[in-house]
């Protein structure tokens, strides 16, 4: 489950052609090079997505005025007007896009600003039930919630994702306090993590920078939680429990964090039944619920298969090194002792590996920059990998580790018969074995 605007695939946003595709790839929510990313970037052109036609499908019918019959005419209406006034900036375009429960955003409109920066949208057919949208201007965008009837105003002086307001709707309202304190927290990671790959640090200085990036990163889960527990039955809590960290990191994405999904579906269940965005939580507690179950089949004879990322981004099978004995090293490069660790490790790596001893490192990280930097730094010569999402990896979830460091080691039949093994102890498993 993804949402967010368009950007490309070298993380530089684009201005987006009116009447064309938008260039796209999976992106995240992030700061680089003093511009907001996008959080998810994809994009076709088209009108509006089979998101808002479902919706419109399943319980609006629309009179020759598209306005729904009877009861409040504000409400039913199937037309909004998005309005304000851009200052600050050269570019004069503002986009409108439309994130659909699949991720899909496909452009919807452009508008150009007048002299004063002073810019209107009218669509049209737009369901009852909010959506979500973005608005894009100058490489910025921000997200909104908009339902048929809806008349928004949205202002900003400056930087567009840091200063814009928005009037006329609650759930966009609410969209913006998440989204501001959303902003700055990744801003505050992303400086972190440039300080960490910067040359010449001392030992003691990375540690520092290791655990500022760590309590800022709990901090912003921590308030990330109590804004989808206060807001549970907004379309706002969706979107908050889908975003993603600098390192391509979901904060909500371990096996327990379905009950969080789980309160967010029950609550919309209730106030927005038709919501598309309904069918998207509960895939995701499903899949969560899977990783729960699968977690509970891992004993010590055989072993499930991984497949992660290497730091070329390649994916590096567990079960490719079938044959070998084989240990599979869950680690952390913030930890004080991993240093030492892997000293120790390297020993025997060079001593046995000639004769079939390979290691599958998984490092439980979200900051690619401290994870690279740590390997090369300490030239580990083994597989080592990383998905980036510190501890709600599904790998440590499948391998029921509850504290680092943790291995197991694999013999050349597939069974596991050890685990957390070090140095001596490693040693002599690894003599009888090989």
């Amino acid at each position: 489950m993804r949402f967010g605007p368009s950007c490309c695939a070298d993380g530089l946003v684009r201005d987006i052609p009116a009447d064309g595709d938008v260039p796209g790839t999976r992106g995240l929510s992030f700061v680089r090079r003093n511009r907001i990313l996008c959080v998810s970037c994809v994009g076709k052109s088209g009108t509006l997505s089979a998101l808002n036609e479902n919706v419109r499908k399943n319980g609006e019918k629309q009179d020759s005025d598209g306005n729904s019959g009877g009861g409040d005419a504000r409400r039913l209406s199937s037309k909004v007007k998005i309005s304000g006034r851009l200052v600050g900036a050269d570019a004069r375009q503002v986009y409108i896009e439309q994130l659909s429960a699949g991720g899909k955003a496909p452009l919807i409109d452009s508008v150009s600003l007048d002299d004063a920066g002073n810019y209107r949208f009218e669509l049209k057919n737009v369901p009852s039930t909010p959506s979500l949208y973005t608005i894009s201007y100058n490489g910025e965008s921000v997200p909104v919630l908009i339902e048929g009837g809806d008349r928004l105003t949205i202002n900003s002086a400056g930087s567009f994702a840091r200063n814009y307001t928005v009037e006329g709707n609650e759930e966009s309202s609410l969209l913006r306090e998440f989204n501001l304190a959303y902003v700055e927290g990744a801003e505050k990671l992303n400086d972190i993590a440039a300080a960490y790959a910067r040359n010449g640090q001392s030992e003691e200085e990375l540690k520092r920078l290791a655990k500022a990036y760590s309590d800022e990163y709990l901090r912003i889960k921590r308030a990330q939680l109590a804004f989808i527990v206060e807001h549970k039955a907004s379309i706002a809590a969706v979107y908050a429990l889908s975003q993603r960290l600098p390192g391509d990191r979901y904060l909500f994405n371990g096996q327990g964090d379905a009950v969080y999904y789980r309160t967010v579906a029950d609550a919309l269940e209730e106030r927005y039944p038709q919501s598309p965005y309904l069918a998207s939580l509960h895939a995701e507690i499903s899949r969560l619920d899977a990783l729960q179950n699968l977690s509970a089949t891992v004993s010590e004879a055989g072993f499930p298969d991984l497949e992660i990322a290497d730091m070329y981004g390649k994916k590096v099978r567990l079960s490719s090194l079938e044959g070998n004995v084989v240990l599979i090293d869950f680690w952390s490069p913030s930890l004080g002792n991993s240093n030492a660790l892997n000293a120790d490790l390297k020993q025997l790596y060079e001593k046995y590996h000639d004769s079939g001893f390979e290691v599958y490192q998984v490092a439980v990280e979200t900051s690619k920059p401290m994870w690279i930097n740590t390997v090369q730094e300490q030239s580990l010569p083994w597989i080592s990998v990383c998905d980036l999402r510190g501890e709600a990896s599904p790998a440590l979830t499948i391998y029921n580790v509850r504290k680092l460091p943790a291995n197991y080691l694999i013999d050349r039949k597939g069974d596991i018969v050890a685990k957390d093994l070090y140095g001596t102890s490693l040693e002599q498993q690894l003599e009888k074995l090989l």
